[in-house]
């Protein structure tokens, strides 16, 4: 099997992954996955696609990701690894789109206006 590779994004966080068969050792910019992500919580996010197709020890993954906080690149991470699932089996894209694994979260931070102290907030009002 060849290196399939695919890309996730998810806030102002990009994920690049490339997948091949192995062991199932994930690295993330020349990181362990245990390195990179300490929380435990983070690490079962990006393990969800994996563990959902029970494929956790047959692959390897090399990460590539960039920008936004450690959620953002969780997510987007999570995002990747799915869709590069589908194009090696085709027959598993109905389980991750019906888990929410290929579906591309849009919200982004709303821009802060003037004479605000953030996007909407405003500051307290006084009468006198």
């Amino acid at each position: 099997m060849e290196v399939i590779n695919a890309i996730g994004r998810r806030k102002s966080s990009v994920a690049r992954v490339y997948l091949q068969e192995g062991t199932g050792k994930i690295t993330i910019n020349k990181k362990e996955l245990e390195t990179y992500f300490p929380s435990a919580i983070l690490q079962f996010v990006v393990k969800q696609p994996l563990n959902l197709l029970e494929v956790a020890e047959k692959y390897d993954i090399k990460v590539n990701l960039d920008g936004g906080g450690f959620t953002g690149q969780s997510q987007a991470l999570r995002m990747a690894i799915a869709r590069a699932l589908v194009k090696v089996n085709e027959e598993d894209k109905k389980k991750l789109k019906d888990a929410g694994f290929l579906t591309r979260d849009s919200r982004e931070v709303e821009r802060k206006k003037p004479g605000r102290p953030k996007a909407r907030r405003r500051f307290q009002f006084s009468k006198r």
